[in-house]
């Protein structure tokens, strides 16, 4: 039987292997050139986002290769809440993705290192290490990760996904790597409504701080500390 530090020293030929939560013998490929000078951040501006507008989550469905179908057993990377306060019978429309925490949950208790935050602070899932025990799932407090139930085909070449594997939304890495927008965002625009804006949260001078300053924004659930990437205004 192959022993456990012969198997490591394989895996770790390969191209690299997590032995901790988080811990890497070698930088994932995906990861080279990201650094933590940048960190990328939404905002939600709730007052523009329209109860029946749907298209942020059909651009992230047709970009990701999702079926769009709404299934307790299907993926949703994002899903749009409708809220209304009882006192004054306010209603909010709240998209809900991954927020990518600076402190996720989901990468604390994953026991292969499957989840993991990259240094620009999106969170993502190594489909090659994923083993589908879901600990991740139960351990977001946005319910925002979704397990793969079904067999894929046709998949996106930049968007591999895998049955049995968990996965959520990226932040659409594979376009931010090339210099773009998420498709969620470039949606949304396109619809003149201009409620999502994505930028780095850690530079001052971007649109995405410049509004945050402007109007504030909060994160739910901030009581957790978790310090979300997802920030939203209006509610």
């Amino acid at each position: 039987m192959t022993s456990r530090r012969a198997f490591l020293g394989k895996a770790a030929a390969l191209g690299g292997i997590a032995v901790a939560p988080g811990l890497f013998l070698f930088e994932p490929a995906r990861a080279k050139g990201v650094t933590s000078k940048v960190r990328w951040g939404m905002l939600v501006d709730t007052t523009r986002c329209d109860e029946g507008c749907d298209a942020c989550v059909a651009a992230c469905n047709r970009e990701n290769g999702l079926s769009g179908r709404t299934g307790p057993d299907d993926s949703q990377w994002i899903r749009k809440l409708e809220l209304k306060e009882e006192a004054t019978g306010r209603t909010l429309s709240l998209p809900v993705m991954c927020q990518h925490c600076a402190e996720p949950p989901c990468v604390d208790v994953c026991p292969t290192g499957a989840s993991f935050k990259r240094a620009d602070g999106i969170v993502l899932v190594d489909r090659h290490i994923c083993i589908g025990c879901r600990y991740c799932m139960m351990a977001c407090p946005y319910k925002a990760r979704s397990f793969v139930h079904y067999p894929l085909h046709d998949q996106k070449p930049d968007v591999p996904r895998s049955q049995g594997c968990v996965e959520a939304c990226t932040l659409c890495v594979q376009r931010v790597d090339r210099g773009e927008q998420p498709a969620c965002v470039e949606a949304c625009g396109a619809t003149g409504r201009q409620a999502l804006f994505f930028g780095d949260l850690n530079d001052p001078q971007s649109e995405i701080s410049r509004r945050m300053r402007a109007a504030g924004a909060k994160q739910i659930r901030a009581d957790l500390q978790l310090d979300t990437g997802v920030r939203y205004q209006g509610i």
